[in-house]
């Protein structure tokens, strides 16, 4: 027997069956006949499917019976958070070493598509687990990493970054320390800070640094919840550092080398984002092609109309050319080859092709898709900020064209 460590507490015992599992048949992509079923993407192995059903079912059974009531109190329980880290669904891919499950990035991507394959958009898990803890981990002090992964992994302490404020947004250069937009803003326990040190640098990105900032510490305080269009349960806020004092064991990695962290760090930001939206996309197929199946019009069901036919067609089609492309994608970051110009493709055309499906998906649905308590509606509205943050898609243009354009390529 083999065994899987998912956490300290929760150990899963696999036949030696699951060792070969690259014998085990799994469909090509096109072939699947729901990319949702767990066992039809060739990239993950049973030890992975394993920790697929219980993400599965921790969705459906914790987090789903009260997403509503999520919604209308913007935020998720800090209950639900310990219940992720006692299944050993927080800090996935961060190695034991650094106080991590230590399991590989194609497990970590497992708990965020599971999150939008039940269309629960409220748990900021991957951006605690696969955003803010890599930091911690890769440029974090002995002490620093000791004082809160352990307490991450766990669940105990909610991660958040602040790098997007006023007068900056993409403009990472632009830094000047009071933060706005911040995902898991309410519930944070630890802020890295994006702030300049150096306003004299002769470039602005070589003046930047890292800073962990304890929500213990004064003159941090939270704002208000913002209230946003869509994301309904996912705590975004305000933040506002006025006169912190730091010691200097806050400093993450070295002084003014924060903007350099911050580029090698956005491909694995920008991959979560573009398979989030691919996720979204296959979730979203099935319930329009659960409601055309049922729905009767003209004495027949919606399936039955040519129309109706060709736009699955087409929605079938694109999704399955966009998941072969994310696979490959988490492939290359699982390996630590996923470059930023790949990455920068993913991104862009993952979350362009979220909305475009909402929006036919939506159609399909007629009137009841733009009802609030039919689940499409929220998820169109979820997948309006894709395009936008983890660098807008116009800046993801700019990053594909630069080495298309270059002269000397």
């Amino acid at each position: 027997m083999s065994l899987l460590r998912l956490s300290s507490g929760l150990r899963f015992f696999t036949s030696m069956r699951s060792l070969c599992s690259a014998a085990v048949q799994r469909p090509e992509i096109g072939q699947a006949g729901s990319l949702l079923d767990i066992g039809t993407r060739r990239i993950f192995t049973e030890e992975h499917d394993l920790l697929r059903d219980t993400c599965r079912k921790f969705f459906r059974d914790e987090v789903a019976p009260n997403h509503g009531e999520y919604e209308k109190q913007g935020h998720v329980p800090k209950e639900v958070w310990l219940q992720a880290g006692k299944l050993g669904l927080l800090g996935v891919s961060t190695s034991e070493e650094n106080f991590g499950v230590g399991l590989d990035f194609k497990s970590s991507m497992i708990v965020s598509e599971e999150q939008f394959y039940a269309n629960l958009s409220g748990p900021g898990f991957s951006l605690h687990s696969d955003i803010v803890m890599p930091y911690l981990s890769k440029y974090g002090s002995p002490e620093q990493k000791e004082r809160y992964l352990p307490r991450m992994t766990s669940g105990e302490v909610i991660g958040a970054i602040a790098m997007t404020e006023p007068g900056a947004g993409s403009d990472l250069q632009g830094v000047k320390t009071r933060a706005t937009f911040i995902t898991n803003g309410w519930n944070c326990d630890l802020c890295i800070v994006v702030a300049v040190t150096d306003p004299s640098a002769k470039s602005p990105a070589r003046g930047i640094s890292l800073f962990l900032v304890d929500s213990e510490y004064a003159g941090f305080r939270k704002g208000r919840k913002l209230d946003k269009m869509g994301l309904k349960a996912q705590d975004t806020a305000e933040l506002f550092f006025e006169d912190v004092r730091l010691p200097a064991s806050a400093l993450l990695g070295q002084e003014n080398r924060g903007f350099a962290y911050l580029m090698s760090e956005l491909p694995r930001e920008r991959m979560l984002i573009a398979d989030i939206g691919q996720a979204s996309s296959e979730w979203m197929f099935e319930e329009a092609r659960s409601h055309v199946r049922e729905r009767r019009a003209f004495g027949r069901t919606l399936s039955a109309l040519q129309t109706i036919q060709h736009k699955l067609a087409d929605l079938k089609t694109e999704i399955c050319v966009a998941r072969a492309f994310a696979d490959q994608c988490i492939e290359l970051q699982n390996e630590g080859r996923l470059d930023s110009f790949t990455a920068s493709m993913a991104k862009l055309w993952c979350t362009e092709m979220q909305n475009r499906v909402a929006y036919d998906c939506v159609q399909l649905h007629g009137g009841w898709g733009y009802m609030w308590e039919y689940p499409i509606a929220k998820a169109y509205v979820d997948a309006r900020v894709q395009p936008i943050y983890g660098g807008a898609n116009e800046i993801m243009k700019e990053l594909i064209a630069r080495p298309i354009c270059d002269p000397g390529k």
